[in-house]
């Protein structure tokens, strides 16, 4: 399972005392789940939104606080050693989530791992970011991306973006045995409680004509594309259709432009001629902007209209407390809290501290 979730935006950080417990006792439950079902298993639950927010509310956090993502991954990062049980998290929040990379180099001195997979981890770790950041623009700007490696090479992504406008942070989850394309819907499942009513959606299969037309417009020089970000933009409709036009009152490309350096990346892009859309994004600069003009322009010339859908459902894999689209699945969800009751009963954890957990734990259960 992997997803999404969307939660309201909270300020602060957890006391110190808390915070201290919460490393232990993270710890101690991701130990347990390792040793018993595998580092694989690992990163499975903690890309399930679901057993990632059960950890988070039973190690004691706000349960539905955007502090959930960070502090949760923050005290994992320092609870698990990757010499020990062969899963290092790197990244974090803010500046902390630019220096993944280097992380990522880093691993060479504690994993096996050859070259060629620390560039694929890293490449992942990348794209993983400008999917969510850049080719569906929901209105979220990521803060925070934690990167979750194994000693095999798998790795699964926790990363969050905020929108301060909402007060509202937004959840995603990614794993590397579900992401077959990072462009063709590589998120699985959706959790959250909001849909925006018009988001950009460059990785949704009816998006998928659009992002051919976008390398196409790049690999046939984007010079010829400024005439349709002239100033007056929309006015100039006219040079390109034979009959007249009445225009909505409001048109999705009144909310962009291409700035001088943008046009730079862009020629860049085309003397790079990229093979198809997923390298044409993997190119340094090429963020939001760039890709909602090459869209709006590709929509505007040859009629391939993207996705203008919000991605976020409802969870299909537990669905909804109140029946919508369908009733909890019970058995699914009651394996979740299986598996964490059970971890907290062999953790290597004080009595006061497991009591607490197991306490709020038996609240997330009967409070269903």
């Amino acid at each position: 399972m992997t997803g999404r979730a969307d939660l309201p935006l909270h300020g602060g950080k957890a006391p110190r005392w808390l915070f201290r417990r919460m490393v232990e006792l993270s710890g101690a439950i991701s130990e347990v789940v390792i040793r018993e079902y595998g580092r694989e298993e690992f990163l499975k639950r903690i890309t399930d939104p679901y057993w990632f927010q059960s950890l988070a509310c039973t190690i004691g956090f706000d349960w539905h606080s955007s502090g959930t993502t960070t502090t949760t991954c923050g005290a994992l990062k320092l609870a698990l050693d990757p010499s020990e049980l062969g899963v290092a998290v790197l990244g974090g929040k803010g500046k902390t989530s630019l220096r993944t990379p280097q992380e990522i180099e880093a691993l060479d001195d504690v994993f096996s791992l050859r070259t060629s997979q620390l560039e694929e981890l890293t490449y992942a770790s990348r794209m993983s970011a400008k999917v969510d950041n850049s080719c569906i623009q929901d209105d979220y700007q990521l803060y925070h991306h934690s990167f979750f490696v194994t000693e095999d090479g798998d790795w699964g992504v926790v990363q969050q973006g905020m929108c301060s406008d909402m007060h509202m942070a937004r959840r995603y989850h990614l794993l590397s045995d579900s992401v077959k394309d990072f462009l063709r819907e590589p998120h699985l499942g959706v959790c959250c409680d909001r849909m925006e009513s018009e988001v950009l959606d460059m990785t949704a299969v009816k998006s998928e004509e659009t992002r051919k037309t976008c390398v196409d417009l790049i690999n046939d020089d984007p010079v010829h594309l400024r005439s349709f970000f002239s100033p007056g933009g929309q006015t100039n409709l006219d040079r390109y259709l034979e009959k007249s036009l009445t225009m909505p009152s409001h048109h999705q490309v009144l909310d962009f432009d291409v700035s001088q350096s943008g046009w730079k990346t862009l020629k860049m892009a085309y003397e790079f001629q990229p093979q198809d859309f997923e390298e044409l994004i993997s190119l340094k600069g090429v963020g939001p902007k760039k890709i909602r003009a090459l869209a709006l322009v590709s929509d505007l010339i040859y009629g391939t209209e993207p996705s203008w859908e919000d991605p976020v459902k409802y969870s299909f894999a537990h669905g909804g407390k109140d029946g919508t689209p369908f009733p909890v699945d019970r058995d699914v969800y009651d394996s979740t809290l299986k598996t964490m009751d059970e971890a907290l009963n062999m953790a290597d954890i004080g009595e006061k501290e497991r009591i607490s957990a197991l306490r709020r734990l038996h609240e997330l259960i009967y409070d269903r």
